[in-house]
Order: C-alpha cells, then structure tokens, then sequence
C-alpha cells in the first residue's frame, strides 16, 4: 500500500484513506469497492456477475450504495430512485500492508434478510483492524431481491452474493496485508443466519476457516412457502409470478409491494397481536442450501470450520420494546403462544418461575427469545461440536440501562463491544450515555476474544464437547460454566427446529 493508499486488486487500482478513527492514524480503509456487476438489467435476479475491470485509479473514499431496502426495522437505509443499482460493494479495514499475513474478518450484516448496510457506524472495523485483523464489511441483495423466489432464478441470491464477496477476499485480500488461508465469516442475527447457511452450502466451501455467529435466527423456510410469500407480493405488485414481469418492475415499486405484505392485518394470534417485520429468509432445499444447516453440521458438512456462537440473555425485549408495539391480553395468550411454538404443557409456569415477578409481556419476550435465536443458537453449537467440528459458546447477560433497564441484554447489545465501537449511536443510546470503564473493559475482552478465535481458533474458553456444553457468560464480571444450566432448555428438547 502506498503513499497515496493506493492497492491494487484483480479488478483494477484503488484509492482509500486513513480512517478518522484511527487513534494513531495506522488504518487505512477503502470503501466501496465493487465485487460483483449491478444486479439489474439483464442480471436482475440471477446469480452475481464479476464486476467490470477498469483503468487507472478509482476513488474508495465513500460507501457504495445499499441495495434496494424499505424502512420497516432500524437500521434501514431506505432506497429511492436516485441511488446507483451498483450496490454489490464492500470496505476494508486494514492497519497491516501488502507482505504482511494478518487474520481476515468478513462482516455479514443483520437486519432480519430485508434491511441493512455495511456502511452502517456500529460496523465500523477501525478498533478491531487496530487489533491486528483485517476486517471485511459487504453489502448484499436483501428482501425480495435477495431472497424472494423468481422462477427460473436462484432463490439464495442474497447468500450467492456473499459467497461472491468472499471469493473477492480470497483473490484480493492479500493487496490489504491479509491471510487468504486465514478468514473468518462472522455475522449477527439475519447475518448470523447466512453465515450458518454459507458453512453447510457448497457455494462456499473452502472460502473460510472459521466461523463467528451471533444470534442465529432459526427463522428457514421451504420452497414451497418462498413461492407462496413471492405469489403474495407479485399479487400485491399487480404482476403474475414470472421473472420477465417481476425484473420489469423498478426496485421502488417492489418494496411498495412488500411493504404492503407485511403491512397485511394478521388478526390476533390467541391474544397476542405483533406486526410482522420480515416475511424473507433463506430457502432450504436447493442446489445453494440442500439441507437444513442444523443437519449439514450434525453430518460433518463443517467439521473444518471453527465456530464461535452465541446469544444474548433477553434477545426479544428488542422488538417488543422498540420494533413490533407487542400486545398481550392476558395470561391464556402466553399458554397459547407457547402450545403454538411447539412446547409442552407447564412451559409457561417453568418460565413464571424462572422469573416470578415478570409481567407476561417480559414472559413473552422470553419464549421468543428463545424460539427465534436462542434454542437454535445452543443447539448449533451441540450439533456442530457433534458433527466434529470445534464450537465455543457465549451468553451475553450484561444488560443495558436504557429505558429504564427495560431492553435488558437485547438482540443487537452485542455488537458496539464486539466492534469496540462504544462512541456510535447506537452504543450511546444502549448504553444510556457515555460508556463508563467497565463498559470499555467488557469491550475490549469481546474485540480481543473475535481477534484470537480469527487468529488462532480459540476466543479463550473450552470447546463443547459431547458430554459437557460449557458457556462464557459475558458480563461486567464474566463467568464461565462447565455445562449450560440453563434451566429452561430441557422445554425445548422436544421441540423441532425446521424450515417452515
């Protein structure tokens, strides 16, 4: 890397700058560089094309755009007209140099499938490429272009997409100072998703050693309810379900479509009434995703990969406090909501008892939290220690005091200590102010912990075994259990977690 941070990839060169939050000046990053052609035109809703080649030196200095989004969730970068379609781009962080074999780590982002952008400030990769890493961030096809089901076309075009980016690292990656051979995929909830999903799908075999997942939705589904979800917005689109009349569409006119699918009263769910926030995950049962990722790991499908995985202790106050307006008539709504998520009777009382003195609106939150991450984030690390890969397991349980301490450890509490980035917005708001020293503290044992395991395999804990599934507990005092005894786990033993 030169004077001029100036790198050059396959591609072409290109022109980055010093990262102004860089404490020393030492990281320079390169912002949207382009891994994939636009997907629009003739490659709409196809799998990704290489990106065009060009001449002389193209100026990094600026995020690329975000792909089509509407702005159903925090942390939406709502499209308009006016945005460039070239939105397959990614950033670098790097504080090493072209020579150097520093530890890569590529960042998948969340947002439920439908929303979301690697540009986004709790992304940042400064602090953690001052630790010795270089990070990686992408932008990837979300919500219906992404994943909606076109016939004709790929179903996993969001998870293609990734795969993309990722060989871009594996072919680019050493310009930046960083190890080909040594790269980790990590990524939260919808991001944690697809990051399972590329360790048990072939299009991404053998483009990363390891592997960090936090939050794993369990949320999959079948082809048969990707292509009724698609029937759904191509109706509301005033189209037929055909690649030609959907790829006329502009992206606007899609994500009205959309929107008016999750906008779609539900009716009350045995007393409990929440508004949808995604109606897209990834499709199983394809040549992208042939088997459920539960089952790809039990069988072996990424013994090779290390695996860090965890969850945080109270995931779902996130949308019932912030995201969903959640409302529960009464007690019989939790025993309904617990019969319809597959638990057994006394489900209920076991939770009552776990926390006697919460309302049933914290109880409710309790059995989503751990229906949609964290059963499916639990049972991910048993399946894969079992498989004969290597897993360590982590519960955040440090909660925030926002709200009046009514957030708890929520879904996304995670993510300024893991990045160091305890200065964001997001962070000053979780956090209800400016961080205090045990918050730095905990930080700093979160970005040293991903920067080992993306070195070495080991964050710094055991590894599950067959007979004991031990758990780093994150907190302002950590701990660290031989065995999750978590009480509540056992309710869910019966309970099968499969596409839907």
């Amino acid at each position: 890397m030169d004077a001029e941070h100036t790198v050059r990839t396959r591609a072409g060169r290109v022109r980055g700058t010093v990262s102004q939050r860089s404490e020393n000046g030492g990281v320079t990053v390169h912002r949207g560089i382009p891994y994939a052609a636009a997907p629009f035109g003739d490659l709409r809703f196809s799998a990704p094309a290489p990106a065009p080649a060009w001449d002389g030196v193209r100026d990094c200095t600026a995020f690329g755009p975000p792909p089509p989004q509407g702005a159903q969730l925090l942390g939406a970068a709502p499209w308009n007209a006016r945005m460039s379609p070239d939105c397959l781009s990614l950033t670098v962080w790097s504080a090493a140099r072209e020579g150097d074999r520093a530890p890569v780590l590529v960042w998948i982002h969340g947002g439920a499938y439908i929303v979301g952008a690697s540009s986004e400030a709790a992304y940042d990769g400064t602090v953690l490429a001052e630790s010795g890493l270089v990070v990686v961030g992408l932008n990837y096809r979300v919500g219906f272009e992404g994943f909606g089901h076109v016939p004709g076309r790929p179903d996993n075009r969001g998870l293609l997409d990734q795969a993309a980016a990722l060989r871009w690292v594996r072919d680019n990656v050493a310009a930046f100072g960083g190890d080909p051979d040594n790269v980790t995929v990590a990524g939260e909830s919808a991001g944690a998703g697809s990051v399972v999903c590329l360790m048990a799908s072939p299009v991404a075999d053998g483009l990363f050693r390891r592997a960090i997942a936090h939050s794993v939705p369990g949320d999959m589904i079948t082809p048969d309810t990707a292509r009724s979800v698609s029937e759904r917005v191509a109706g509301a689109a005033g189209v037929p379900l055909d690649a030609d009349a959907l790829a006329a569409l502009a992206p606007e006119a899609v994500l009205e479509a959309v929107d008016a699918v999750l906008s779609a009263p539900s009716g009350s769910s045995g007393g409990v009434r929440a508004k949808a926030f995604t109606c897209f995950a990834p499709v199983v049962g394809g040549p992208e995703l042939p088997l459920p990722p539960l089952e790809a790991v039990a069988g072996g499908a990424a013994a090779g990969v290390d695996l860090l995985t965890g969850h945080n202790a109270h995931e779902y106050r996130l949308f019932t406090e912030l995201g969903q307006s959640v409302e529960i008539d009464d007690e019989s709504a939790l025993e309904l909501t617990a019969a319809r998520l597959g638990l057994g009777e006394g489900a209920v009382a076991a939770y009552r008892a776990a926390d006697p003195g919460a309302s049933p609106r914290l109880l409710y939150a309790a059995i989503q939290g751990d229906a949609v991450f964290g059963e499916y984030t639990v049972r991910l690390a048993e399946a894969h220690a079992s498989g004969g890969g290597r897993a360590h397991l982590f519960r955040l349980a440090f909660e925030s005091p926002a709200l009046g301490g009514r957030l708890g450890a929520c879904h996304a509490l995670d993510l300024p200590f893991a990045f160091g980035n305890l200065d964001t917005d997001l962070a000053l708001f979780l956090l209800d102010g400016k961080p205090t020293e045990a918050h730095t503290a905990l930080s700093g044992r979160m970005v040293a912990a991903w920067r080992d395991f993306a070195a070495t395999g080991d964050p710094g804990w055991p590894a599950v075994t067959a007979g004991a599934t031990a758990v780093k507990v994150w907190d302002v005092e950590d701990a660290l259990s031989s065995a999750d005894a978590e009480p509540l786990r056992a309710l869910w033993s019966e309970v099968p977690l499969t596409p839907r």
